[in-house]
This record gives C-alpha cells, structure tokens and sequence, in this order.
C-alpha cells in the first residue's frame, strides 16, 4: 500500500508516460511542483516497491504493477470527478476528488462507481435531483429533510 504521496507519484508517472517522450525528474517536479531531491526521494521508494524501474540520473519506466496501479489511480481520479459533477456539487472538481481519492477505501469506491454507472444510465434520475435540490435550497436550508 502506497502513502497519499506516492500515489500522487505514480499517478503522475502513469499521466506523463501516456504522452510520447522520455519521462524523467524534472517532468515530474515541474507537473507537482516539488523539489527535485523530494522527487528522487519518492522514486527510490517506488522503485524499492517495484512500480518503477528508475537508476540515478535515468529514464523511468513503470513495471506491469506500477502500470496497473497508476491506471487504477488516474481512473479513480477520473471517477470522483465525474461523481462530484453528476451530484451537482460546486467545487473545483480536480481539486476536491484529489482530496477525497486516499482517503476512500475501495469498496467505496467501488460503491460510487456502481453509482455514478447507475445514474449515467438514467438521466431521468439527474432532473428529479436537481428539482430535489432546488426545493431544498429555496425552503432556506437544504439539509433540514421532511
């Protein structure tokens, strides 16, 4: 089990290895605005848990295991933003599902994905939430149910 912040690496890994090129270093400290030495410090760690295949001063390449969890993570991400939307919520969702995503266990998860496959196959769900929504906003506080 990876910390908040190597899963923050590798998922970031995972996203620069999807475009063409070389993924070193500098890519990554530039994309989570990090020193250099916290990034090298992380991938030692990753390489140690075998995500990575990384030598000092190297390319880095992720390994079948690293490939299928950084996948899982971007796809997770993906996931709780698409949850924050369909729900109506009025946050910046890349934001907000960043802080919701190591903290959900993955039978959450799981649940929310069921959810966000049900009410995306039933958009008459979507107008019955947003009237729901509107009716509790206009009677002055929407957490007052009955």
């Amino acid at each position: 089990m990876l910390s908040p912040s190597l899963e923050d690496y590798l998922e970031q890994i995972y996203r620069l290895t999807l475009s063409p090129g070389t993924v070193r270093v500098t890519d990554i400290s530039n994309k989570l605005q990090v020193a250099l030495p916290s990034v090298t410090k992380a991938l030692y760690k990753l390489r140690d848990q075998h995500y990575i295949k990384y030598e000092r001063y190297g390319e880095i390449h992720l390994t079948e295991q690293g490939n299928d969890y950084g996948c899982y993570l971007v796809s997770r991400n993906q996931l709780l933003q698409e949850f924050l939307a369909l729900i109506g919520s009025k946050c910046n969702y890349a934001a907000e599902a960043e802080a919701m995503e190591h903290y959900l266990s993955k039978e959450t998860i799981e649940a929310i994905q069921y959810l966000v496959a049900f009410l995306r196959d039933d958009p008459a769900w979507g107008r019955a939430f947003a009237d729901f929504m509107k009716q509790r906003t206009e009677k002055g506080n929407p957490f007052i149910l009955g």
